[in-house]
């Protein structure tokens, strides 16, 4: 089993085309198969070097590997040699329409109520008449003369599927410049590389029965492909994602401070009726299964990834993270803190709040509550009893419990209404920075 993830490198990497190189890389691990990382690069105005290897850096911190790798630019002469062999089989065919001929034909088909398919003029063109064209100064583009009736075959996601020919029209697959078209060369680099498995959106279907057709004239056997077309990604209020997809980039959702496992947890889950739970990739390759994904579009919900990346990280030990915390941040401030973050960015206000310095507001009304919260807090060293121990002492003094308590002890010490337990942060704080906040707060008379 060979599988291949190939991206254009002509942007960053969004959710979209990141959960079909998911879905590749689970199927293979999960199957014992290998996984080629193709670069779809002929596009030479919009393909850059940099994009490239944004491509690669993004998929590795994903945690998607693959077994080998090259880019289509560097095939060119093996594109163009099959070419040669489909034009010399009558299976390519020159063409000189413009842009603007081409969409008045396209108009005129529609007028009439009929399919704008390519009426294939081009094929009654005599060699005089080619000559004449080139005289010029034109250069023709090469349009694949489809088989009649229609291509089948039974999709691992959505069933039996079929393309009828003769609805669409003949595809060109080299540019007048003679650079070729996907169409063509990812049909050559399936078969020359030995691929198994094609997985990719359900935009692709058409293409599908198109690129079997082509697989055929260059004397290859369509049996040899499966094919898994996933559902498209939606909003959560099912219309197309396509319009935020450049919003939702790997690149972007890291910046916010997102967990690849989670995002990984999150797309592999996506279509199917399974909850998505952290879980390390080698555990969702084995439980990743074509046909529990739903014929329907998935919708993707960013309220539902962030209550997974919080599920994430409150699962993280110290060890994982340590690197990303703040200089002097230690296991004892994760344990504490981790159960409250949503993103691994916060980290970095608890951190202030128990090492550094914080805006703490002068609580109205509570200057005689804080004094006497003063003169109860235990002398240190302190530990994980020290607030149970000032709190019974202050409730004792003051009569106060529960959230008369309780809140403006945590407003004055964290400025916050909520957070981690205060059990936890005070011995982190120390008693130094605890009584100048308490004398702060206490000035709100």
């Amino acid at each position: 089993m060979k599988l291949r993830f190939a991206p254009s490198p002509t942007g960053y990497l969004h959710v979209g085309n990141a959960r079909i190189a998911l879905a590749n890389f689970l199927f293979a691990r999960g199957h014992g198969g290998s996984l080629t990382l193709r670069i779809d690069d002929t596009d030479t105005e919009r393909s850059r070097p940099e994009y490239d290897a944004a491509i690669r850096q993004d998929l590795a911190w994903l945690g998607i590997s693959w077994d080998d790798s090259f880019r289509q630019s560097e095939r060119l002469a093996r594109y163009a040699a099959l070419a040669e062999k489909l034009k010399a089989a009558g299976r390519l065919y020159p063409c000189f329409e413009s842009p603007e001929e081409l969409r008045a034909k396209r108009e005129a088909r529609l007028k009439r109520g009929r399919a704008p398919v390519y009426d294939r003029a081009m094929l009654a063109m005599t060699a005089e008449q080619r000559a004449s064209a080139e005289a010029g100064g034109k250069r023709p583009y090469w349009r694949f003369k489809l088989s009649d009736g229609a291509r089948e075959w039974r999709d691992l996601v959505l069933g039996p599927r079929a393309v009828k020919l003769n609805a669409v029209s003949d595809p060109v697959l080299i540019r007048a410049d003679g650079t070729p078209l996907y169409t063509l060369t990812s049909v050559i680099d399936d078969l020359d590389t030995g691929i198994t498995h094609v997985v990719r959106g359900e935009d692709h279907v058409t293409n599908t029965g198109v690129q079997i057709d082509i697989l055929e004239a260059l004397g290859g056997k369509p049996g040899r492909l499966a094919f898994a077309h996933l559902p498209l990604l939606a909003d959560t209020e099912g219309g197309k994602l396509s319009k935020r997809l450049d919003g939702l980039s790997l690149r972007s959702l890291r910046a916010d401070g997102m967990e690849a496992g989670a995002i990984a947890a999150y797309l592999a889950s996506l279509g199917t009726a399974e909850d998505a739970v952290p879980l390390a990739m080698e555990q969702l390759a084995a439980r990743f299964d074509f046909s529990r994904i739903s014929h329907a579009p998935a919708r993707f919900d960013a309220a539902q990834l962030l209550a997974l990346n919080r599920r994430t990280l409150h699962g993280l030990d110290f060890a994982a993270v340590a690197a990303r915390l703040p200089d002097g941040a230690s296991e004892a401030f994760w344990q504490a803190v981790r159960g409250n973050l949503d993103l691994l960015g916060e980290a970095r206000h608890w951190w202030d709040v128990v090492a550094g310095e914080i805006a703490v507001p002068a609580i109205e009304g509570e200057g005689d509550f804080l004094r006497a919260a003063l003169t109860t807090l235990p002398d240190e060293p302190w530990d994980g009893e020290t607030w149970k121990r000032f709190t019974t002492a202050l409730r004792e003094a003051t009569g106060r419990k529960g959230r008369e308590l309780f809140h403006p002890l945590r407003l004055a010490l964290t400025g916050e209404e909520q957070g981690p337990e205060l059990a936890a942060l005070l011995p982190l704080m120390g008693r130094t920075r605890a009584m100048r906040r308490l004398g702060v707060a206490a000035g709100g008379g």
